[in-house]
């Protein structure tokens, strides 16, 4: 083998009287796997375990609750105040370290934050006497309801001996995970959580030791904690801690307190997480998760200059999927240590190929949110383009066997080439049929659009390696059932897709108007005043596109809300966007009339006109299932997977497609 095309990546790093095998460490993920108490399944270990096959130096466990008494957020945290967690936390460990990682656990209090504690009765605690806005959840009518009587959250200042309190609950729970087997702990004092409430100078008003304007005193209890906790360790036990550079709100500290906090961590800490942004605003939390409309790495800027006035080792995290950069990063000496978290999902292998020389390979994680989205809304863990992510524990017991088959895959969008290459690593005989002359499916007309290009990146590479998996492609052959008979597979996945539905509107065969699909691929086509039709994904992300070409756009949709395709998260980049590029939104209106040099309307104030020089629809999408269903009778075996059953976001289809073939062939 030649030398190693990152020497500085993989370059052990001594932390302590610990040596970490390289300098990528896969950052906290909230364990969502737990049983009865808060502690580990074997799901969760499961999870975690993989990454450390992958390579990673240092796998964390996030969200770990030090008292859950006073500091549990949500009920899907782990506690380590429970001793029933030793048995599976010392599994957990061991799952992780036997393969070369450190295991580590984030330790965390989430102080006025810990709504659960709230919902079971409990008193909230913080700094100071305050109050935070309540949890809203939504009725049958679609109005947001508070469920306190007063719309606020009533949070109690800590007492001195609250205080003492929690500073021992933080060296408990460190004496606990080291008996279980870790091998470093994560101290957050970051994102809004409990220490950093009493690190903010606008929260923390005490007049106390422990708060006020003396930056020295906002610090004592993360400086007593950091103290407590290594004497529960010992000497050479590495002690992370997690900071956010700058919190990046109206009422948030900057960088040069950023700084400030880190040196006053220096000499204590052993190595200096830097992140970034706050977990309570919109806008910042964008900033601590960064969406697609930012460029990588856009966070390595805080741990670049913290890094200049501390001698501790630090790391970064946000943004960083390619082994190139992070080379970079560690070569030029911005930071010590490259975190990877939603890239851990994508692709849990990714230090091994980078290292192998195998980067082409690697799937580089498209900042698509749906990890989030999907564990906000099911407490699952999932990556719209990794389907093993959140099957682990199948994936390692080996759930499935099969038989070889003759496979007839019909598609060859995101569902049917992952169909193909999953049912081809399993040894069966595979025919995909693609009726246009590019495998990539509806997606690929999104190639051109820059905030789209890991996406674009993602299929070129899923073509590749169906080629490369031995797959017979058949380009501009659609499958028909006389080809399915021809054929004569054991099993046949359709993978048909859908196509765009166009609206039956008065006008809408204009030379003016164009369906979204096309003028993805045709931006020049449009003129400088557009009108959208429809608020959903498509529309949104088309519109933010064409803003960024100079048009003028405006979005109607009949709804009174704009769409998130079940994505949230995502829905919080696009919301801004949508505000930076002052994209007009019209809800609850409805295009009656498309004429030469416009649209007009229906709406809760009665008819609108609304100029354009290019009308372009995005209503939806129109299923192919008759199609589908209509090869079911060709094959003993049959799926639907995708579009062609009704429409579908990435996540879905790659999982559908991933699980499908993995069904096939289990009787012979």
């Amino acid at each position: 083998m030649d030398e190693l095309r990152y020497p500085h990546l993989f370059e052990p790093i001594r932390v302590g009287r610990t040596i970490f095998k390289n300098r990528i460490f896969a950052s906290p993920n909230g364990c969502q796997y737990q049983n009865y108490g808060g502690v580990p399944s074997e799901e969760g270990i499961a999870f975690y375990e993989r990454k450390a096959m992958g390579g990673f130096a240092a796998v964390t466990l996030g969200e770990c609750i030090v008292d859950s008494r006073t500091g549990q957020a949500h009920s899907y945290q782990l506690l380590l105040d429970n001793p029933l967690g030793l048995p599976p936390m010392s599994a957990m460990a061991n799952a992780i370290s036997r393969h070369g990682a450190v295991a580590s656990v984030q330790l965390q209090h989430c102080g006025m934050f810990s709504h659960l504690v709230y919902e079971r009765g409990g008193q909230l605690l913080g700094p100071v006497d305050t109050a935070i806005p309540d949890i809203h959840f939504t009725n049958n009518d679609g109005h947001e309801v508070a469920a306190s009587p007063d719309g606020l959250r009533h949070v109690r200042g800590m007492t001195e001996e609250e205080i003492e309190d929690l500073i021992r609950s933080f060296g408990k729970a460190a004496a606990f995970v080291k008996q279980c087997g870790y091998g470093m702990v994560q101290i957050h004092a970051g994102h809004g959580w409990g220490l950093a409430q009493f690190i903010s100078k606008n929260v923390n008003t005490r007049k106390d030791k422990w708060g006020g304007p003396d930056l020295e005193n906002r610090m004592r209890l993360t400086l007593a904690v950091i103290d407590r906790v290594r004497k529960a360790v010992g000497p050479g036990f590495p002690i992370e801690v997690r900071i956010s550079g700058a919190e990046c709100i109206d009422t948030g500290y900057d960088i040069d307190e950023g700084i400030a906090i880190a040196k006053m961590l220096d000499g204590k800490a052993d190595i200096i997480h830097v992140s970034a942004g706050h977990h309570e605003s919109q806008y910042a939390t964008t900033i601590t998760h960064p969406g697609m409309f930012q460029e990588d790495g856009c966070n390595v800027k805080y741990a670049a200059e913290i890094k200049k006035h501390v001698k501790a080792p630090v790391a970064t995290v946000g943004a960083l999927v390619e082994p190139a950069f992070m080379e970079e990063i560690i070569a030029s000496g911005q930071a010590d240590i490259v975190n990877l978290g939603r890239q851990s999902l994508a692709d849990q292998d990714l230090p091994l190929k980078a290292r192998m020389g195998r980067e082409d390979d690697i799937d580089y994680c498209m900042r698509c949110c749906a990890c989030f989205s999907n564990s906000t809304r099911t407490r699952r863990r999932a990556c719209a383009i990794n389907p093993v992510t959140g099957h682990e524990l199948e994936e390692r017991s080996g759930f499935w066997t099969s038989h070889k088959k003759k496979v007839l895959i019909a598609g060859g969008g995101i569902a049917g080439m992952e169909a193909a290459l999953t049912a081809a690593r399993r040894g069966h005989d595979v025919i995909l049929c693609e009726a246009s002359n590019e495998l990539g499916g509806v997606l690929k007309c999104e190639k051109l659009v820059p905030f789209k290009k890991r996406l674009d990146e993602y299929l070129k590479r899923q073509a590749r390696r169906v080629k490369e998996a031995g797959v017979e492609i058949r380009m501009n052959t659609p499958v028909t059932e006389e080809l399915a008979k021809e054929i004569a597979p054991d099993a046949i996945i359709a993978a048909l897709g859908s196509t765009p539905v166009k609206p039956t509107i008065p006008g809408i065969d204009g030379s003016n108007v164009f369906g979204a699909e096309y003028v993805y691929t045709h931006p020049e086509c449009t003129g400088e005043n557009v009108v959208i039709l429809g608020a959903g994904l498509v529309g949104i992300e088309l519109g933010i596109f064409l803003a960024g070409e100079g048009r003028k756009i405006t979005l109607i949709e009949m709804l009174p809300v704009m769409n998130d395709g079940g994505n949230m998260v995502h829905m919080n980049n696009l919301l801004l966007q949508i505000e930076e590029k002052k994209i007009e939104v019209k809800l609850s209106t409805r295009a009656v009339e498309i004429r030469e040099n416009g649209v007009m309307t229906e709406g809760e104030k009665g008819e609108i006109f609304f100029p354009a020089d290019t009308v372009i629809y995005a209503v939806g999408q129109r299923s192919r299932s008759d199609e589908a269903i209509a090869l079911g009778k060709y094959a003993p075996e049959f799926h639907m997977v995708g579009d062609c059953i009704a429409a579908r976001n990435i996540l879905s289809a790659t999982s559908e497609a991933y699980n499908a073939a993995r069904d096939i062939g289990r009787i012979g």
